[in-house]
Order: structure tokens, then sequence, then C-alpha cells
């Protein structure tokens, strides 16, 4: 791996475009040779296919994944890509199916994570590599190439310990901005582009994507599950613009207008810098995917190892008998999904899902009731909201020095997303839990490999997805390296236990044009 130190340029046109982050991102992406991927990267990434389609499918039928569907769906005929649930006879534009795909994926929240100096879900890069491979006829094996160097861009830019990545969230900035780089640069490495247009691409994709945090707050609506549909868009326009010969705007990164000028830390502090740690192709394996991790529970991250926690709780302990309960963590836990948020919609139980999905109360509280966390914990029955509401209202969340300094620690085996419970009974006495990592987590108690993300297809999409059309899906992927073009369609399955919603409106997309309604009307 070679650092590289990424600041602002002192002057405007004073930074030579071979010294730009954008392009050690583009060279990246242009240099990497097939041979540059080991095989557990290769089946990490075969992991991840499966992982999306499982939760892909599992949301097929919630509303905003259907209002996403059908802006997909306006463009039948338009496209070879395809969509999640809808037949692969079926096709679409590849801008559009990328979009729905990408949003049925992040719906649920329970999509790989990466969580260093930034937040991540790579696998957002996913959605819109396979829909322009598909629509260009593209094989198994350059999809395969894309993705990896997709996620190797994404994590080198949340950082890989040692002081490097770029923080976005400290100044607001969503993480997009770091997903729309990734997918420009995979999708350059997937389509075989020059470094030249890798370059733009980025550059376009990054200036295009700045957004603010204001989408995971308050009252939470679509568009947070929004986000890596929008990134899609981004950058596959981004890809197509730089393909045609168009410039984007640079240094995206480092110019005096920039990205880190203006928005990140450089807005303050004009010598303000950051270290970016990227793979050299023929020199370094890309092996950034198997940093990351699988989530076993549909919840914010931070919450996986609590969630495992309070389940483990919940097999000695009824919540009827808790006084209260107090979780000790880190700053983001109890800052973000905390009861440091200081968020009343976060201790209640009537906020929608993108709400809920952020309350650790809600996670210790729910766990603890059901004892057992699946697909029904945010279907909650009238006679288990007033049980439920209490029990929120008893947990509060503090802050503690060494669960934060673990969870910023370098050293991936001691970084930490998890805390301390501490449980007071209405007797009196006291319960008292810890963990570091979720069971899933690559150092967890029960590390997942590929029958678990098979076992994680099997339990989402069961009363969706037939048996036959289960196989035949990870058939698919175990032989990826080897599929054709066409066989790619094979890695967005037809729903076919069950019927696919439609929208409830017809909005725009869905409408006929001004004058068509009019012929039919003179018609009638």
């Amino acid at each position: 791996m070679k650092t590289h130190i990424v600041k602002a340029e002192k002057k405007s046109g004073s930074l030579k475009k071979e010294d730009q982050l954008a392009w050690k991102i583009a060279q990246l992406a242009a240099k990497t040779k097939d041979s540059d991927l080991p095989l557990e990267t290769v089946e990490m990434i075969k992991n991840r296919i499966i992982d999306n389609a499982a939760i892909a499918l599992a949301a097929a039928n919630e509303y905003p994944v259907t209002v996403a569907r059908a802006k997909a769906l306006a463009t039948h005929g338009t496209g070879k890509a395809t969509v999640y649930g809808v037949a692969q006879s079926e096709t679409c534009a590849p801008r559009e199916a990328a979009f729905a795909n990408a949003v049925a994926v992040r719906f649920r929240d329970q999509d790989d994570t990466y969580l260093a100096a930034e937040y991540s879900h790579p696998d957002d890069n996913i959605s819109p590599l396979l829909a322009v491979a598909q629509h260009l006829g593209i094989a198994g094996r350059d999809l395969i190439r894309g993705i990896a160097v997709a996620y190797e861009v994404q994590v080198a830019l949340v950082g890989t310990g040692k002081g490097t990545g770029i923080c976005l969230h400290k100044h607001k900035v969503d993480h997009m901005t770091h997903i729309a780089a990734a997918t420009a640069a995979g999708m350059g490495s997937m389509l075989k582009l020059p470094v030249e247009q890798i370059y733009h691409a980025v550059n376009f994709a990054v200036h295009n994507s700045i957004s603010s945090r204001q989408s995971r707050k308050g009252d939470i609506g679509a568009q947070k599950e929004f986000v890596p549909g929008f990134s899609a868009e981004i950058s596959i326009d981004a890809v197509n613009f730089a393909m045609h010969g168009l410039k984007g705007p640079n240094p995206v990164y480092e110019g005096e207008d920039s990205i880190i000028r203006r928005f990140l830390d450089g807005k303050n502090d004009p010598n303000a810098s950051y270290k970016i740690a990227l793979a050299e192709p023929g020199k370094d394996k890309l092996r950034n995917i198997m940093l990351t991790y699988p989530k076993e529970h549909a919840f914010e991250y931070q919450g996986q190892a609590i969630i495992d926690m309070a389940l483990e709780m919940s097999r000695k302990i009824k919540l009827k008998e808790v006084k209260s309960i107090l979780l000790v963590t880190s700053h983001h836990t109890d800052h973000v999904i905390g009861t440091g948020a200081n968020d009343p919609q976060k201790i209640n139980p009537d906020s929608p899902r993108g709400t809920l999905d952020h309350s650790i109360m809600f996670a210790i509280a729910r766990a603890m009731q059901l004892g057992r966390w699946d697909g029904s914990v945010y279907d909650i029955k009238a006679k288990e909201k007033e049980e439920l509401r209490a029990a929120m209202k008893k947990i509060k969340t503090k802050q503690d020095a060494e669960w934060e300094r673990r969870y910023h620690s370098t050293d991936p085996k001691e970084q930490a997303f998890g805390g301390t419970l501490i449980i007071t009974l209405a007797n009196g006495k006291t319960v008292k839990a810890s963990k570091a990592c979720a069971n899933a987590h690559p150092l967890g108690k029960t590390p997942w490999k590929r029958p678990d993300y098979i076992r994680k297809l099997e339990r989402l999409t069961e009363g969706l997805l037939s048996d036959i059309a289960r196989e035949r899906f990870l058939k698919t992927v175990e032989g990826l390296e080897k599929a054709k073009s066409a066989e790619l369609s094979g890695l967005t399955p037809k729903l076919d236990l069950a019927p696919l919603k439609t929208v409830k409106s017809p909005g725009i997309y869905g409408a006929r044009p001004v004058a068509t309604a009019e012929k039919d009307r003179k018609r009638n």
C-alpha cells in the first residue's frame, strides 16, 4: 500500500493532474488486473452479491421500493438491465434499474458495513456496476474486477487505520460522496477505460454527490434509503460523460473551491490534509473487501453487537423484570443512535422504521421483548406497543472513554462497536454484560462464511422465492468468473412465490403523457 497526502492547493492550477487523488484512484482502477484479486476477495464478492439479493428481495414490496421500481419500469424496453423481483425478460435502462436496485438493497439497513474515519455501506457499489454490466454485455470476470476496485477505493477513502481516511460526517456531509467516487472507479475498471476517462468520471461523481446529513435527522423519510440510488445515477452519468471525452470539475478534492476546501477540514484550515492508503496494482493484492463486515440484523451497524447482547440477556431476563438499563458505549452510539442524540422520536415506537433502525433504545427493548430479531421486529402489534414504549424510556446511554478509544482504534483486533449493558432489575439485582464485536463480524463469536449468507437468503426470501429459483441464482453466483454477459440477468431473481406490489398513484413516471391522454379523451 502507498499512502498519499491529500491537501488543498495553494494557488489554483498549481497541482499537477498526476498528483491529484482522483488521478491516483483512476490509476488504481485502470491498472488493476484479474491477477490482483486473491481468491478470498473473489469469494467475498460472491457472498455480498448473495447478501444484496437477500435484502433487496425481502424489501421488494416496501412502499419506497415500489416507488423506486416504478421509475425503473417506466423505462421498460429501453435497456438491458434487470430489476430485483421482476422477470428477467423485463429489462430496463441501466440508470433507472441501478436506482431501483440500490434502494431495495439499502431499505432494510441490513447491507454490509465498514466504519473507520467515515461510515459506509460498500455494497452500495454493486447495483450500478451490475446494471451497466448487464446493459453493455460485460462478462462476469469483468464485473468481479469492477466490484473489487469499488470496494478497494471506498474502504481506502473511509480509512484503513494509521490515521488514513477522509471524515465526512464531522462536517455533516453524507457518505454518498465516497460511494460515488468508488462506483465511478469500479465502473471504469470494469469497462477497461483509460486513466484519463476514469479520472474525469471520479471528478464528476464526487462533485455532484455532496449532500448533507439532514437525511439522517429528525423525521427521517425516504431520502436515507434513496441515497445509494442517487449515487448510482450520479456515477453512471459521470462515467458516461467521461466516455464521451467530457472533463469533470478538477481538482475535485484539492482545488481552491473543492470538497476539502469548502466542505471539510480545509474550510477552517487552509493547510488541512488527509492521508489515503491505496493499493498499487502488480504489487498489492486487492483485499479491502475483507475488512468489511456483514449485518446479521436489520439495524444500523453500531447496534449489531448490542442486539446480540440483548438477545442473550432475553434468555435470562424478562422485560417486565427490568427497572432500568444503562448502555455504556462510544460517542457515536450515544450521540447518534442513543439518548445523547436528544431526539424524542428515538424513544417513540410510533416513529417510522427509518428512525427506529437508528434507535439503540428500540433495538435493546425490542430484542428483549421478542427474544428474537427477524423480519417482523418493525411490525409492532398494538398489544406490544405500550410495553415497548415503557421499556424504551427505561434505557439510557452513556459515553465511556475506553469504548470511545476502541471505537477509533486503528488496530482491527482492538476496534470495537459494542458496549457494556448494565441491567437493573425490579428486585434491585444488577446483571452486566459486554460485547465488542457482533457475532457475525470477522473477529466476532461466529464470523460469517458462505453458508451464513445462504441461510440469510433463505430466511429473508421465504415465501417469496422458490427453492428452484434460489438454487438457480446461487448457481449463477458460484460460476460468476466464467459467466457470460447473458447470464448476469440471473443475479436479480424474480419473485416467483409472491406478487410484486405497485405504486398507489401514477406520479410522474407512471402517468401517461398529456398528448396521449388527450387522444384517449377524444377517442372516447
